[in-house]
């Protein structure tokens, strides 16, 4: 399969690429300045704080599907760079007949009402007792701006018309691959507390080839 993985060099991107490559897909790796990638990885920079619509249609051109572990350096100062760049992503694909594309989140988006939308609900229906009502309020606290600019990237994703999904992880470590995880459609995985960077990539890749999560948000954790 034919893979375009974006922010290839972050925490849960470059889990991306070394999982897919070993898997035997053709990559294209995209991120602002794209080293330290294996052998054979196609790449392609791209800054996404001001995105260059022709080097991302490049760089979608002829994927099976774009998968994208986009998201800000610092959640406090890096307001916008996820809804941002995944506009330009989804221009892009439009542009180029690509329809397939898979985004992580956060757990904590769910009850984020987005601007000029519907509101969403107070609490996501796998949340337990702890995240309604300590978790999610410091993940508020910490980054809030954060949260609500994913809520924003969710929203793109509705309106675009591709082939989307969501998932949604809790706290991310950087712990092994484990390859277990238990999941939860367009709901919180209940009690699911945190979750390996490497693990959430396992999910994503798992996520390309799964019709059934299509248009969906699926919840992930340990």
């Amino acid at each position: 399969m034919k893979l375009t993985i974006i922010a290839a060099t972050g925490g849960v991107g470059r889990h991306l690429v070394e999982q897919a490559v070993a898997e035997g897909h053709e990559v294209t790796a995209v991120a602002r300045r794209p080293r330290d990638l294996p052998a054979g990885v196609r790449t392609m920079a791209v800054d996404f704080e001001r995105p260059d619509p022709v080097a991302l249609r490049a760089a979608v051109r002829g994927a099976d599907a774009v998968v994208s572990g986009l998201g800000p350096r610092d959640p406090r100062a890096d307001a916008g760079i996820t809804s941002r760049g995944t506009q330009a992503i989804v221009d892009a694909m439009a542009a180029e007949g690509v329809r397939r594309i898979v985004v992580v989140s956060a757990a904590p988006v769910g009850p984020v009402p987005v601007p000029g939308q519907r509101v969403l609900p107070k609490h996501d229906p796998g949340d337990g007792f702890f995240m309604r009502h300590v978790g999610t309020r410091i993940a508020r606290t910490l980054f809030g701006t954060h949260y609500a600019d994913l809520a924003v990237t969710e929203q793109i994703l509705r309106d675009s018309g591709l082939e989307w999904t969501v998932s949604r992880p809790p706290k991310l470590t950087d712990k092994a691959l484990t390859g277990e995880y238990r999941t939860a459609l367009n709901r919180n995985v209940r009690g699911g507390f945190s979750i390996s960077r490497a693990d959430v990539a396992h999910h994503m890749l798992r996520l390309v080839d799964q019709p059934e999560t299509v248009r969906q948000v699926v919840g992930v954790a340990h």
